[in-house]
């Protein structure tokens, strides 16, 4: 939002009551609005549509994942250029994106919708456990189940279909093969098509064993020369040329198999990563995803500005929950931190070295300590808040 400022942009806006009071750029907001936190479609239209009446607005960005629909529907309710609602279902929905990374020829762990129950018989006679049940449209591991026998996955579907909220129940998730390894992250800028900017990283453990075992979550660079990232930026581009995406961010990420060393894809979202993956690219490579894209949308029909020159340095973050509302880190003084968390409740680091090496052993170190000195550990959520 400021760089759009610095560029011209007049920004407004739109979010929920329980956001309203976050830590916005408020110095650079020409107006904010606010809806109820149960405010349906509807009302996100009517409300663009007023604010239309008077300030016509060029562009619509979603700034998190539950938003991106939204602004995809409020683009074609003014008939306005940027991502199409379809395209940003596909984006939102992990069984419409599994089946076009497929269709492209990218591995993906062998999956089913759990709809049909002659063809989730079928594939559970045909693929070996376990499995995972997921939501198809929540982020990270929200919700995510892990199933060990086959009676365990027909006791979860029944269980899924007597739920009340009917977007809970079976058919809004899919079942897919659990595949052991450690998990990538692809974080990109696209510009007419074409990939201008990606960096790769690696999760210190896989998400959804952060989510269900708690301890600290990490990210780090990948190395810069590796057939590791290589291979994934190949994956990567053939992957958002599928989904069909003009323009904008990217989050992908993809599991390297244990069994067979193949990358296996597992997710896409169309936006900027979150627990502070943007920071941890911009320390390694001095590109701001949040900034880059705001000069995409600002300037999108030339991307003059799209002569992106990263650094080669490597970076890494540490998270997690703390026991303390505010917890001090001033006892980690290495010169290699370029960043601090300041969240309630949350304890983290990023650090930046021009090697590696270094990295891994900041973030082991700071592992062990974090262990004792903050990590707090909650139940896994079963549904966004």
């Amino acid at each position: 939002m400021r760089e759009c400022h610095a560029l011209g942009g007049n920004i407004i806006l739109v979010t929920k009551e329980k956001m309203l009071h976050e830590d916005w750029p408020r110095e650079v907001l020409a107006d904010i609005f606010a809806l109820p936190n149960d405010a349906p479609v509807e009302l996100f239209l009517d409300l663009v549509s007023h604010i239309s009446s008077e300030t016509k607005p060029d562009r619509i960005v979603a700034l998190e994942e539950f938003d991106v629909v939204i602004a995809a529907l409020a683009r074609e309710h003014l008939c306005m250029p940027g991502m199409s609602s379809n395209t940003a279902k596909t984006f939102r929905d992990k069984l419409a994106m599994s089946v076009r990374a497929r269709d492209a020829g990218i591995r993906v762990p062998d999956f089913v919708a759990a709809i049909n129950r002659a063809e989730v018989g079928a594939y559970l006679d045909r693929v070996p456990g376990p499995w995972v049940m997921k939501p198809r449209s929540d982020v990270s591991a929200i919700g995510i189940r892990k199933m060990e026998s086959v009676d365990e996955v027909w006791s979860v579907i029944d269980e899924l279909n007597k739920r009340e909220i009917l977007r809970e129940r079976a058919s809004y998730h899919l079942i897919a093969r659990f595949v052991p390894g450690e998990v990538f992250h692809v974080d990109s800028l696209v510009h007419k098509n074409r990939v201008v900017f990606a960096g790769v990283n690696k999760y210190g453990r896989p998400p959804l064993q952060v989510a269900h075992g708690g301890g600290a979550y990490v990210s780090q660079t990948v190395a810069h020369n590796s057939p590791e990232k290589k291979k994934l930026l190949t994956i990567n581009r053939r992957l958002i040329k599928a989904m069909g995406l003009e323009s904008g961010a990217t989050h992908a990420e993809f599991i390297k198999s244990e069994a067979d060393g193949e990358f296996y894809f597992l997710e896409i979202a169309a936006r900027v990563g979150g627990a502070y993956i943007a920071d941890v690219l911009e320390a390694a490579s001095g590109v701001n995803l949040w900034r880059e894209w705001a000069r995409l949308e600002i300037d999108a029909t030339s991307g003059s500005h799209l002569g992106l020159k990263p650094r080669q340095e490597y970076a890494g973050i540490i998270l997690s929950l703390a026991r303390q509302e505010y917890p001090d880190t001033t006892a980690y003084d290495d010169p290699e931190i370029v960043y601090r968390v300041k969240k309630k409740h949350h304890a983290g680091l990023i650090v930046r070295a021009p090697k590696l090496e270094r990295v891994n052993e900041l973030l082991d170190d700071y592992g062990r300590r974090f262990a004792e000195d903050f990590v707090a550990v909650l139940p896994p959520m079963e549904r966004p808040e």
